[in-house]
């Protein structure tokens, strides 16, 4: 297991849980997949990194997405940097988030994932350094993730491809059928 300190900064995991799931029609963090809920799939690899982790179901500021949530984990946290997962994203790893936590350096202020064209989760922001940045993003009601990950100036790290799947999020009923096929794929070999 490894430690929640790492390259001098520490980190805390926040796992954003309470999106209104309007697409699934049902709470997504909820839902089994596998042996596991969706939130249990999440929490895990942040829990083997050692990493202490939060769930976040009610936002500060509402009606602003992702982005309520991201500043509702930077004023709770006290950590250096703040690693935010996403409920619907339960086949991350923890050598992903690790690969993350690294990519930050000394001198960035953000790493965000990148699944096809887009930034979004996983990602690591410097709490003190970002919460002035996502304030004024959510004063401006400029809620979209690529529109903060562009303002930080953030690195946005690409998987391999080998980990692309990783990164795929679960919003309809389709997709979770999908997921649970999927996992009953890798189960069965």
């Amino acid at each position: 297991m490894k430690s929640a300190k790492l390259h001098n900064f520490n980190v805390e995991v926040f796992i954003l849980a309470g999106g209104l799931s309007s697409r699934m029609g049902r709470d997504k963090a909820k839902l089994r997949l596998g042996r596991r809920t969706m939130l249990g799939h999440i929490r895990r690899p942040a829990k083997e990194l050692g990493l202490p982790v939060r769930i976040l179901r009610k936002d500060v500021i509402s009606r602003c997405g992702p982005l309520g949530g991201i500043y509702t984990g930077l004023i709770k946290s006290r950590a250096d940097a703040v690693l935010f997962l996403a409920c619907d994203m339960p086949f991350v790893s923890a050598g992903l988030l690790e690969e993350i936590i690294e990519s930050l350096g000394a001198s960035r202020k953000a790493v965000f994932s990148r699944y096809g064209d887009l930034a979004g989760f996983p990602l690591l922001l410097r709490r003190e350094a970002c919460l002035p940045v996502v304030e004024e993003q959510i004063e401006k009601k400029e809620f979209s993730l690529q529109s903060l990950a562009r303002v930080l100036k953030a690195k946005v790290l690409r998987p391999e491809r080998t980990r692309a799947e990783e990164l795929e999020n679960i919003n309809t009923p389709e997709e979770l059928e999908k997921a649970r096929e999927r996992l009953r794929y890798a189960d069965s070999k």
